[in-house]
């Protein structure tokens, strides 16, 4: 058990550290001077690399024949960590266009209706959507969770990852448009959302071609 709790902890300090090296960068890369833009920008991509790196793996594993477990720490420990910069990103990212007054995104009274009758009121909504997903997954991603839901009922709900995945990228795309951003952060987006597209059918394929071959076996 030590040993377990050992790898453990240094896996998420090689996280905390990846995290922060993909914060750091992103942050250098966003121009100036807005400290409260960049730091959104920032964890906004740096919770989009680890989102997709969690829906890497496990495709990844049926791709190469693997072992692909319901849960395993990997997996699970990378998810941890784009729901916690998915959460963090929602907070500094509330306050950026409002100064602050993150309220007024959500409520018709508070500011004009163009607001929310617009691209930016439903890539906010689609945003705090995906967030609220990702505080379901980080109360889930534990073994008490597992051990109380049983395993089928527990990957349920944990496939609601994939919803989270989906609102994140229709976040992503209204924002790209609504701040006309530049063609290189247009690029690192597409290709992170295409490889996680492309890895998820290539490992659907290969389970549906696998079971496929089981239900009818070849004759010699």
């Amino acid at each position: 058990m030590t040993q377990y709790w050992t790898r453990r902890i240094k896996r998420h300090l090689g996280l905390a550290l990846l995290a922060f090296a993909i914060v750091s960068l992103t942050y250098t890369a966003t121009p100036p001077p807005d400290v409260r833009h960049r730091a959104s920008m920032a964890t906004a991509y740096a919770g989009l690399a680890f989102l997709c790196l969690s829906l890497w793996l496990g495709p990844w594993n049926v791709i190469r024949r693997r072992p692909n477990p319901v849960s395993f720490d990997l997996r699970r420990d990378a998810g941890i960590w784009a729901g916690i910069l998915a959460i963090v990103h929602t907070a500094v990212g509330l306050t950026v266009h409002l100064r602050g007054r993150m309220w007024m995104y959500f409520f018709k009274r508070l500011h004009p209706p163009a607001l929310q009758d617009s691209l930016f009121g439903f890539a906010n909504y689609a945003g705090l959507a995906a967030a609220l997903l990702f505080c379901m997954l980080l109360a889930l991603s534990n073994d008490a969770s597992l051990r109380w839901l049983q395993r089928q009922k527990w990957k349920s709900l944990q496939r609601w990852i994939y919803a989270a995945f989906v609102l994140t990228v229709a976040h992503g795309i209204a924002y790209q448009l609504i701040e006309k951003r530049r063609w290189s952060w247009v690029v690192v987006f597409g290709v992170l959302v295409v490889a996680s597209i492309g890895l998820q059918i290539s490992g659907f394929a290969r389970v549906r071609s696998k079971r496929s071959g089981i239900m009818n076996p070849k004759t010699q």
